[in-house]
């Protein structure tokens, strides 16, 4: 299960809720602030069909989108909007390349998707930019294809390992 790290992080004990109403108690959870990803993984829910995955590379501006979320303990929400802006970074966390959206993303929402029109997560709802504290028409999403290379390196080697150049 794929999520924020600021949704998990601190927590001794992670209960994962899902919309038939089972929880599961979360058996690892593995996170990377540097993106504020956090993969959780649970036991006993072999039933499971896994959400289909768009790629974040063809995202385009001005392409339609639903955020998805449990916005101020509201179960099942969705709202739509379009992409604003991609590659945006706003001093959330150290690597950002945030899709910007207008649909609705409210306190709650992180770590759901944003899912293009063809039922694809392209993103990872993460952040707002409001003076209010609630949507004023700008939230932020991981692209999905970051959060796959994230995801896939700590399930691999349980951190995320990045190049760097010291020139």
């Amino acid at each position: 299960i794929l999520t924020n790290n600021h949704v998990v992080e601190g927590a001794t004990k992670v209960t994962v809720r899902l919309h038939d109403g089972r929880e599961f108690q979360a058996v690892d959870v593995k996170t990377d602030p540097d993106t504020d990803l956090a993969v959780l993984t649970i036991q006993g829910a072999d039933d499971l069909v896994p959400a289909k995955i768009g790629n974040s590379d063809h995202v385009e501006i001005g392409d339609w989108v639903l955020a998805l979320g449990q916005p101020f303990g509201l179960e099942g929400s969705v709202t739509a909007g379009i992409i604003s802006a991609k590659g945006r970074g706003v001093g959330l966390a150290p690597r950002e390349n945030f899709l910007q959206t207008d649909a609705a993303i409210n306190p709650g929402n992180s770590g759901g998707p944003l899912v293009n029109l063809r039922g694809e997560i392209i993103g990872i709802n993460t952040a707002i930019s409001s003076r209010s504290g609630g949507n004023d028409g700008v939230g932020f999403a991981i692209p999905i294809n970051q959060a796959k290379w994230v995801s896939d390196q700590l399930l691999s080697e349980g951190t995320v390992r990045r190049a760097f150049l010291g020139v």
